[in-house]
């Protein structure tokens, strides 16, 4: 029986301003971390109403961001974060370094003292994880080539907190300490790193085969469980963040065959987690105080989010990141961070750093992040704006000259065995790709590769579409495929285009945007597979033909028919 009913009304009561909240704000397009913040805003006690104990979500909350971060190590398996190291410690340690040392110089010539410059530097340096992974998550850009440089730079951020916490004891005290205590703090990070990849390789994922073989659900969802908790709990224990901790876990299992069953399976606990995290941070917006000091934090605040977009999108660009993708990173990573709070809050306790400053500065703090979306959708426009004008501008010249081309929107596996085959038969091409370090690779092999988002009319134009007797889109995104699909249609309307499809669903809509031919990738793959098997039974080649041709007709169906099959080649021979 539940004898604190004053614990329950507040569960109902957070329960309740998600659930009215979440959809409404939804359906309104308003992304959903806002009406979280808003639900916060509104059973915080800084506003009329219903006030719910801040320290039942702020338990919660922590988990979460260890959640958030446990599935985005399951995104990322160790050969891909091998290839993201140079972002990690290269730009990561450039991004902290410069932003804290900006940000403490600047405060400290508004009239902070050293020690308190050098901390409201440091946590002004970080960035929100919560927020910019939740933001990259919905759009499902958390693998492109923006999303992957930003999960490092907010890698390395994690890994920093440690140090900044270190020093916060010393700073109030004895500084007589710092280096050893600084070089302490790092071995003991070091060594629960090592460790954890150790545990992962030889113990984790032997006890995942065994938990797999019982074939019990709930059996293999309290293991998820345990694994999060046990190794945040571990990482947390060494000074570092549980949320750190949480990501090395991820990647333990991250190149397993359990991953996807996992990431299933925390799913719910990272969703609702999350949305209490915002929720917490809605809480501390003191809205009657951030009205006295409206102009400050205002000001603060743009200068927080310009500042760092500046210094971060420099920052890319010496690390060789493209403008678009450096405009992405810059705007994105510019707010304040969780972390923040935390070290700020301990800052006041230790009379480091003065409590009005450090309220006017969680105000900053949390303004940042809930103007994150907003922000978001601003780098979105302005780096699509960039690649219309500029990327596009790029190659018109070298294409000006080519016709009777194919056009190839996406140049990975599929679109670079279609382009090899192409050039075996003398077909000119020319290929749309928006992975820059892949158009980079092979464009110093002289393949005509170029920058571009095939969804855009003054791409297709810059790459001669209307000049082109063919395009194939090869793009592995279904959404994007068919935007492309539709963009080519409409700008070249008798272009046989020819793309693929991951199943029947995917089909229909490829056909209803205008493909001139679909291909199921799983259908012909598996009627391959027959063919062959057939053959090597003995069966004649024209009867296995037949067969397959049949099987085809009786797959396709209805779906083979459409308007687009009226479409006839455009010029070439």
């Amino acid at each position: 029986m539940i004898h604190d009913t004053g614990l329950l009304m507040d569960v109902l009561l957070l329960l309740m301003a998600a659930i009215l909240l979440v959809p409404l704000f939804q359906a309104l397009r308003i992304p959903a971390v806002l009406a979280y913040l808003a639900a916060g805003v509104v059973l915080g006690p800084h506003t009329p109403g219903p006030v719910v104990d801040p320290a039942l979500p702020g338990v919660l909350a922590e988990f979460g961001v260890v959640f958030l971060l446990f599935a985005v190590g399951l995104e990322l398996p160790l050969s891909r974060l091998r290839a993201m190291r140079r972002f990690i410690f290269g730009l990561g340690l450039l991004q902290v370094v410069a932003t804290a040392a900006a940000i403490g110089v600047a405060a400290y010539t508004f009239g902070l003292d050293s020690n308190a410059a050098l901390i409201v530097g440091g946590a002004l340096a970080f960035s929100s994880t919560a927020t910019v992974l939740k933001v990259l998550v919905e759009r499902g850009e958390t693998v492109a080539r923006f999303g992957r440089v930003s999960v490092a730079v907010l890698i390395f951020q994690d890994l920093a907190v440690v140090p900044l916490l270190t020093l916060l004891p010393l700073l109030a005290g004895d500084a007589a300490n710092l280096p050893q205590a600084l070089a302490i703090a790092i071995a003991k990070g070091v060594a629960a790193i090592v460790g954890i990849m150790l545990l992962g390789r030889y113990v984790v994922r032997p006890v995942y085969g065994f938990v797999a073989s019982a074939n019990s659900p709930e059996v293999f969802t309290a293991t998820n469980l345990f694994l999060v908790l046990a190794v945040g709990l571990l990482t947390a224990q060494v000074g570092m963040s549980m949320a750190l901790g949480a990501f090395l876990a991820g990647l333990l299992l991250a190149d397993t065959a359990y991953r996807h069953q996992v990431e299933a399976d925390i799913e719910p606990f990272r969703g609702l987690l999350l949305g209490l995290f915002f929720m917490t941070v809605g809480m501390s917006l003191d809205l009657p105080f951030m009205a006295r000091k409206a102009e400050t934090i205002l000001a603060l605040t743009a200068a927080l989010l310009i500042g760092k977009s500046v210094l971060l999108f420099a920052l890319c660009r010496l690390s060789g990141l493209g403008t678009a993708n450096a405009l992405r990173v810059g705007l994105l990573l510019s707010q304040g961070g969780e972390f923040a709070f935390v070290v700020l809050s301990r800052a006041v306790g230790l009379h480091i750093l003065d409590g009005e400053d450090g309220q006017t500065l969680t105000s900053v703090v949390a303004l940042s992040m809930a103007l994150t979306p907003a922000v978001g959708v601003l780098a979105h426009s302005l780096a699509e704006a960039w690649e219309r004008r500029w990327g596009a501008e790029a190659f018109r010249v070298e294409t000006s000259d080519v016709k009777g081309h194919v056009l190839i929107a996406g140049y990975g596996r599929v679109g670079r065995t279609v382009a090899r085959i192409l050039a075996r038969h003398g077909i000119p091409y020319v290929a749309l790709d928006l992975d820059a370090h892949r158009v980079a690779a092979m464009r110093d092999g002289g393949r005509p590769i170029y920058y571009g988002d095939a969804t855009h009319a003054g791409v297709l134009r810059a790459a001669g579409v209307e000049r082109a007797r063919a395009a194939v889109v090869t793009v592995n995104r279904p959404a994007l495929a068919e935007k492309a699909v539709e963009a080519i249609r409409r700008h070249a309307p008798h272009l046989p285009i020819i793309t693929r499809a991951h199943d029947l669903a995917q089909f229909g809509r490829l056909k209803h945007a205008g493909a001139s031919a679909v291909v199921p990738e799983t259908i012909e793959a598996s009627l391959q597979l027959a063919g062959l098997a057939l053959r090597s039974a003995g069966v004649p080649a024209d009867l296995v033909d037949g067969s397959l041709d049949e099987l085809r007709k009786d797959n396709y169906g209805a779906l083979a028919e459409g308007p687009a099959d009226k479409a006839r080649p455009a010029g070439g021979d």
